[in-house]
C-alpha cells in the first residue's frame, strides 16, 4: 500500500519528468532574479543569546495537510503575512504544492509582497526546475528533504541554490539523514518530528537529534510544535527556530500565537 511520501514524491517526479523546459535557460533567468532577503540570516538575528528560552519563529501559510485535511482553505496569504510579521515571526514558510496541501505560488508571492521577511518555499524539490522556479517566484530558500533525494541529488541541489543566492534548509528525521546532509555541504538543518510515511508525529526526536549536531549549524525544529511550552523545550535542546504551520493558521489570533512561540519564559 501506498504511503502518503510514496503518493506525493510519485506526483511531482512525474511531473518533473514531464517538464521539458530549457535548465539552462531556467537558470539564467533565475539570476537576473532581484537578490533574496537572507532567510538562514533572519533566523540568526532574531534567535536568542545562548542560555535563553527563546527561538526564531518561522511562521507557516499552510492551508491543508495531507492527513488532516482543510485546516483554513479560505486564508488570504496577504492578511496572514501581516499578521505572523506583527507577532514577530523571523520568516515565512509557503506551501506551494496544490495537489496535496491546497498551496500555489501565487500564495508564496502575495505573502513575501506584504512584508519584508524572508520566505522559505515550502515544497518537494526534486528537480533543477524546482530550484530555479524557487528564485523565479520570489521564494528566499529552498526545501531540500533528504529522506527524498539521492545524495547526488542532495548535493547537486544545494549547490545550484547557493549559486541562486537562496538558502537551502536540509530536513532530516533521524541520525543517519543528519549524516547526510553533513555530507552534502548544510548549515541550515531542519529536524521534521512528523514521520513522512505514517505522517505521525513524534514530539521527542528533535530533542533526541540534536544530540548529534555539529556546533556551527543553524538548527530548526519543525512539526508537532502547539505552544510555547514546546518552543521553550526546543530551545533548551539547543535550537534557533522553530517552524510551526497547522497550530498558527487554526489559532484565531495568528499574531498572538506567534508572539507566545517567541516568548516562551513569560
Amino acid at each position: 500500500m501506498a504511503t502518503y511520501l510514496d503518493r506525493i514524491l510519485d506526483a511531482h517526479r512525474r511531473r518533473a519528468r514531464e517538464d521539458t523546459r530549457s535548465v539552462d535557460r531556467l537558470i539564467e533567468e533565475a539570476r537576473r532574479c532581484p537578490a533574496p532577503r537572507g532567510f538562514h540570516r533572519a533566523i540568526s538575528e532574531h534567535a536568542a543569546p545562548p542560555g535563553r528560552d527563546l527561538v526564531a519563529v518561522i511562521a507557516e501559510v499552510k492551508r491543508r495537510s495531507p492527513s488532516k485535511g482543510e485546516l483554513h482553505a479560505d486564508l488570504d496569504p496577504t492578511a496572514l503575512a501581516h499578521q505572523y510579521d506583527a507577532g514577530g515571526a523571523a520568516c515565512l514558510s509557503v506551501l506551494t504544492d496544490a495537489e496535496f496541501f491546497g498551496g500555489s505560488p501565487e500564495d508564496l508571492r502575495r505573502a513575501r509582497d506584504a512584508v519584508d521577511l524572508p520566505v522559505l518555499r515550502k515544497d518537494f524539490t526534486l528537480s533543477v526546475q524546482d530550484v530555479a522556479d524557487a528564485r523565479q517566484m520570489g521564494a528566499d530558500a529552498v526545501l531540500l528533504i533528504v529522506a527524498a533525494l539521492s545524495d547526488v541529488e542532495l548535493r547537486d541541489f544545494r549547490q545550484l541554490a547557493t549559486e541562486l543566492q537562496l538558502d537551502a534548509l536540509v530536513e532530516v528525521h533521524d541520525e543517519s539523514e543528519l549524516d547526510r546532509a553533513l555530507a552534502a555541504g548544510a548549515t541550515l538543518l531542519g529536524v521534521n518530528q512528523r514521520d513522512l510515511v505514517t505522517f505521525e508525529v513524534d514530539t521527542d526526536r528533535a530533542v533526541r537529534v540534536a544530540k548529534c549536531f555539529p556546533a556551527g549549524v543553524v538548527k530548526v525544529a519543525e512539526s508537532g510544535i502547539t505552544g510555547a511550552e514546546d518552543a521553550a523545550n526546543l530551545a533548551e535542546a539547543g535550537y534557533d527556530a522553530v517552524l510551526v504551520g497547522e497550530a498558527l493558521v487554526t489559532s484565531g489570533d495568528p499574531t498572538a500565537a506567534v508572539r507566545a512561540l517567541r516568548t516562551p519564559a513569560l
